[in-house]
């Protein structure tokens, strides 16, 4: 790897990196972060587009100043025009989103509480989750389906939430398409075991597989030697985790969930408990609500630093370091890219993709949270076979609830729309369900495609 890298330092690549969604102030900085530790990808074009004019040119010329920081290591162009920017693309990492966030969010959290409904956060799953989608997959669609026509052989990188559905209408639109979704929930679990398992990450093999914020830790290995540490993980994680117990990540929910069912869920008690119709039952509202704001907060705090920067490079007094001199975003885009270009046959633990015969007792049109191998070929799941049944089960209910989202989503149809809403385990009443749907119709014409 150490020779191909050296290779690639010192050939100019030649690829074009396409940014959907760049004008977030999250999203187009932290990925430069990354690509700006990159050798292989060196003298790449990288395309930043959005459809918000005024954003787009705030991170524009903030990235710009970067670049030269960076003795201009990428060509970087900007443009509002999709078409344009998607022409010749080799690669595309989307990260959109839809109205103002965290409105939204904390609608899709009160409204179906309003009602009768006992989910927990309204991110990603419950009726909040299926709100989320039928906002969010729409214009995605529209974005695959131009990648589609414009430039078929690129590889797809989805950030978007709500992660599962956006990737099973991805699949569905474009079939053909080679995509991943990736999500950094995984790093939690990155953090805490080296120092639970006293071994360096790099020498760990985490087997996780489930769904997007959903899923469990079903194998450990340490890579030196093949031997299997889940026994040394069994008997150290209940101990451990306790101690390190945090409100918004492992706690009560996750113990109950261990406890239950075996293996250990890695996603963190707000996340796992959209999807369990017990998870209030083990969870505190107060937390939940706590955790949105946090999460607001955060983003307000990296916006106000991107206007900082921004206001400061107008007045002439850009930092001489610039704001994106190390460290990396610890999201996983640019090393699965890098890989798929030297052919590296990496292996990267926790990645969205069709189950095309990854896990055997779900269904095969879904999207999974697994392993896979990357070369120049892709990615490619590694194969587990059967889940265990009490955990299949619990991850089918999801699914059938997924399937209908996206099928709803797909078809524009109000009806299928409140059935998804109504087999939910957090809703289980069309009455709830009817009313969950006028109200949010009523609010937004985000909505408005169902007929």
């Amino acid at each position: 790897m150490e020779i191909l890298n050296s290779y690639y330092k010192l050939r100019p690549m030649d690829k074009k990196i396409v940014l959907v969604g760049a004008g977030s102030t999250s999203f187009g900085p932290s990925t430069f972060l990354d690509l700006y530790q990159s050798d292989v990808l060196s003298g790449s074009t990288v395309v930043l587009h959005d459809i918000n004019k005024d954003h787009l040119e705030i991170i524009f010329e903030l990235i710009e100043a970067e670049n030269k920081i960076h003795n201009n290591k990428f060509n970087v162009e900007h443009t509002t025009n999709r078409k344009k920017a998607l022409k010749g693309a080799d690669f595309i990492i989307s990260s959109i989103e839809v109205g103002d966030r965290f409105k939204l969010w904390r609608e899709d959290y009160e409204i179906p509480r309003k009602y009768g409904s006992t989910q927990i956060l309204g991110e990603c799953g419950g009726p909040g989750g299926t709100m989320h989608a039928f906002r969010v997959i729409p214009p995605i669609v529209e974005i695959v389906k131009a990648v589609e026509e414009i430039c078929p052989n690129a590889f797809f990188i989805n950030f978007s939430n709500p992660m599962a559905r956006v990737c099973l209408a991805i699949k569905r639109t474009a079939p053909n398409l080679k995509f991943v979704g990736l999500c950094h929930q995984i790093g939690f679990l990155n953090y805490h075991l080296p120092i639970m398992m006293k071994k360096k990450l790099d020498n760990l093999k985490l087997k996780p597989y489930g769904l997007n914020h959903f899923g469990f830790l079903m194998g450990l290995e340490e890579l030196a030697s093949g031997k299997d540490l889940m026994p040394e993980f069994n008997n150290k994680a209940k101990e451990y985790f306790k101690q390190q117990e945090g409100r918004f990540e492992f706690s009560t929910l996750t113990f109950e969930v261990y406890k239950r069912f075996s293996y250990f869920p890695y996603v963190g008690d707000n996340h796992l408990g959209e999807y369990l119709q017990f998870g209030e039952e083990f969870t505190e509202t107060q937390d939940m609500i706590d955790w949105i704001n946090y999460a607001d907060k955060h983003g307000k705090r990296r916006y106000k630093r991107v206007l900082r920067n921004y206001k400061r490079l107008k007045e002439g007094k850009y930092p001489k370091k610039g704001m994106l001199s190390m460290g990396s975003s610890g999201e996983r885009a640019i090393p699965i890219i890098e890989a798929i270009i030297t052919d590296a046959n990496t292996y990267e633990s926790a990645v969205n993709i069709p189950n095309d015969g990854i896990v055997e007792n779900l269904p095969q049109d879904l999207v999974v949270e697994c392993p896979v191998k990357v070369d120049k070929d892709g990615v490619h799941g590694v194969k587990w076979g059967m889940l265990p049944k009490d955990i299949a089960a619990i991850l089918r209910i999801e699914a059938t609830i997924q399937d209908l989202c996206v099928e709803a989503i797909l078809k524009k149809s109000k009806d299928i729309a409140i059935t998804s809403l109504a087999v939910d385990p957090n809703v289980g009443s069309f009455e709830i369900a009817e009313k969950i749907f006028t109200e949010i119709k009523s609010k937004s014409n985000y909505y408005d495609y169902f007929v």
